[in-house]
């Protein structure tokens, strides 16, 4: 079966075709500026990419774009949708209502819908990619893959508040987390790589991006995770600040004259390390080149990022009374070998060695620690889109 993988945001649309047999990619591509001038990027496996400038007034649009694309009689993959046997939407909130994926019927867009105060800049956008798709490819199943589902195991102790019940009851305001797919899809590639079923494993994720959470699986389930009600809270990140005392937001209110949307758009885009680094970058390439140059702002940005990761790998260890891997995975886990070693260097006391010599790997399943270490440390590079396709395929 070929799987269409729809990752749609407020003004774009990532896709990918899959063949869930042979799980290769057979085309890849992205849709941007919707609703502004709008470009399709598409990628045929083994060819160049072809960028062309179209109209996208909406996202109906653009999926029509991405079907034009795959079936083009000279660049496409597929001869007509027939080919398509499902598509697999990527949905960022699923709140207490989706606890796995599912397939998307009226009263599951509903139930989505109800979830749109929880992520008011994401559910409204996936809403809109489903319902373009239902429109251009009708009788074509359609999935709904929830960021959310993963952490739906989480323990009351791990995903309440200390605020007053009622909030929790009335508004269900309680942690969530976030890159559910991805924490699963590594998890359950760590257990195979140590050698046991993940039934019997202890793994702690470290999904480090622009946005970045941390996850404790203990048994193939989720127990804990950095993210909480938004993709705010937890390690400090790209631009967003991570944990900060309340309170300090009462605080710049009066000093800066902020109200909340204001203090909301600083914590969000403004924050982390961008903000840290005196607004020089969220990107970590930049800042490791301005910390080896000397710049102190950078330097510090990247230790108290590593400093953050570690502390919740410690505290994951002792809400799971022990650790059997450790994953680093998503963009700088996968790629900033100095930010995995600043890590590292934290977690001696559960007998971790780092092979530095391994650790120089970038972008490629490796092992980064001894033989020797009491506990196996990988890279594993995360596969968000097949996780996608493989939930798919098995709903289907």
């Amino acid at each position: 079966m070929n799987v269409l993988v729809i990752n749609c945001g407020s003004s774009s649309l990532k896709f990918q075709l899959i063949n869930s047999q042979s799980e290769q990619v057979l085309a890849k591509g992205l849709c941007e500026r919707i609703g502004i001038d709008g470009s399709l990027t598409y990628q045929p496996e083994g060819q160049d990419k072809i960028k062309e400038a179209k109209a996208m007034p909406t996202h109906t649009e653009a999926i029509q774009f991405v079907i034009e694309a795959l079936t083009d009689p000279a660049t496409g993959v597929v001869k007509d949708l027939k080919e398509i046997g499902a598509v697999g939407h990527r949905v960022v909130h699923g709140g207490e209502a989706f606890a796995s994926s599912v397939v998307i019927t009226e009263e599951v867009l509903a139930a989505i819908e109800d979830c749109n105060d929880l992520a008011p800049l994401h559910n409204p956008a996936n809403l809109i990619g489903i319902r373009a798709c239902m429109e251009l490819m009708p009788g074509t199943p359609m999935v709904a893959v929830f960021d959310t589902a993963f952490h739906q195991t989480m323990p009351e102790k791990a995903y309440m508040y200390g605020l007053p019940y009622d909030y929790y009851k009335n508004y269900k305001v309680r942690r969530y987390g976030f890159h559910g797919t991805s924490h699963s899809f590594v998890s359950k590639r760590a257990a195979e790589i140590f050698g046991k079923p993940c039934e019997e494993v202890k793994t702690i994720v470290c999904h480090l991006g622009n946005g970045a959470s941390v996850c404790a699986v203990d048994g193939g389930k989720s127990v804990d995770t950095s993210m909480g009600l938004t993709p705010l809270e937890g390690l400090v990140m790209g631009t967003r600040s991570g944990d900060i005392d309340p309170a300090i937001l009462e605080f710049l209110a009066k000093k800066e004259g902020l109200d909340i949307t204001g203090l909301m758009n600083m914590l969000n885009k403004k924050s982390g390390v961008f903000g840290l680094s005196g607004n020089l970058s969220s990107d970590f390439r930049d800042l490791e080149t301005a910390a080896d140059e000397g710049n102190p702002l950078a330097k510090a940005a990247l230790e108290v990022f590593a400093y953050r990761v570690a502390k919740y790998v410690g505290s994951y260890a002792a809400a799971m009374n022990g650790v059997d891997v450790i994953a680093f995975t998503a963009g700088i886990g996968e790629n900033a070998s100095i930010v995995r070693e600043m890590v590292l260097e934290y977690l001696g006391y559960l007998g971790i060695t780092l092979d530095s010599e391994a650790n120089k790997g970038r972008g490629k399943e490796i092992r980064i620690s001894t033989e020797d270490s009491n506990v196996l440390v990988m890279v594993i590079p995360t596969n968000e889109e097949l996780a996608i396709a493989r939930e798919t395929v098995a709903l289907v």
